[in-house]
């Protein structure tokens, strides 16, 4: 890659230049939907979009803590993960992606499709820092488990290196997340399940970020060891950690319904419907349940939102 090289005497380097993404030069790429899954709510400690269009993210990689701001046509990093996050910059923007491969078998996705065409698939190629947040999401509102992120992040982690905006941060390592006493989880709203299920993953660490390099059936299995992560839990993390193209969540308590009523006018339907209706397209099912979460054609509510809970008084 292109770019310049300014080591700093702490090891944190900085590198910038043009974002070369192989097989996207004269291909649209929409920024916020492609990286838009890696944030986890609007106030993500290790994400940001600031007022310029720059998408900014806090990593922990396999070098260090980085942080890579990504602009129109350029990016830079900082940190000791800068190189790394640098290196694996067109991974992350769907280099590795072939949205060629999805052919349309429904208007409404055909509708979507040609709305969308700067959707790609992201590889991260980092597995903890999605798996974390996707235990959080168990079984709770999205708007707790973003809560209970914030909280853990900021709490455990470290302030992003370089001219970060103010407030972000690095999520913890591995053997930071074991240690985190059991009453500050609860003091974060998480359950001594979820917990149990992070702790675990997190002293087999090194063992699960090698699923990153896996194809995403093996990746599954490989995460799917620790008690505590199921096939909802895997699906979201590779389709994050490995860019799985088909790799479909099942186990979702809206998905299924949001497929249906999309595809066949089912709201009722199961994950037997939803992966029959989904079946067309096998090799691209996650990209077919993408396009249809972006189409906006979603049931109408039969009941209000369940407010959410409070474990700190089970």
């Amino acid at each position: 890659m292109a770019g310049r090289f300014a080591p700093k005497p702490t090891r944190t380097t900085t590198r910038g230049g043009h974002i070369p993404v192989p097989g996207t030069e004269d291909a649209p790429l929409d920024l916020g939907l492609t990286l838009g899954p890696l944030r986890r709510g609007p106030a993500d400690p290790t994400f940001r979009v600031t007022p310029d269009g720059s998408v900014w993210r806090a990593s922990r990689t396999p070098d260090g803590p980085g942080t890579l701001r990504i602009g129109v046509g350029e990016a830079e990093a900082w940190g000791q993960g800068g190189d790394w996050l640098l290196d694996r910059l067109p991974a992350l923007l769907g280099a590795e992606d072939d949205p060629t491969a999805f052919v349309p078998r429904h208007k409404l996705l055909l509708a979507t499709h040609r709305r969308r065409p700067g959707l790609r698939l992201t590889r991260t190629g980092l597995v903890l820092e999605s798996l974390i947040p996707s235990v959080l999401e168990q079984k709770v509102t999205t708007t707790e488990a973003y809560g209970s992120w914030r909280a853990l992040v900021r709490k455990y982690g470290e302030p992003a290196p370089g001219p970060a905006p103010e407030g972000m941060y690095v999520m913890p390592d591995a053997r930071t997340w074991t240690q985190i006493p059991s009453w500050e989880w609860h003091r974060a709203n998480v359950d001594g399940k979820r917990s149990a299920t992070i702790v675990r993953a997190a002293r087999v660490a090194a063992r699960l970020e090698e699923a990153a390099h896996m194809d995403p059936p093996a990746a599954r299995k490989r995460l799917e060891l620790v008690p505590g992560i199921g096939a909802w839990t895997s699906a979201e993390t590779v389709q994050r950690s490995n860019g799985a193209p088909d790799e479909v969540t099942t186990g979702d308590l809206h998905l299924p319904g949001i497929v249906g009523w999309a595809l066949a006018g089912d709201r009722t339907a199961d994950d037997e419907t939803m992966l029959e209706l989904l079946a067309p397209y096998a090799g691209q099912r996650h990209r077919a349940a993408r396009l249809i979460l972006l189409s906006g054609r979603v049931p109408p509510r039969r009941a209000p939102r369940r407010a959410p809970g409070d474990i700190t008084g089970l």
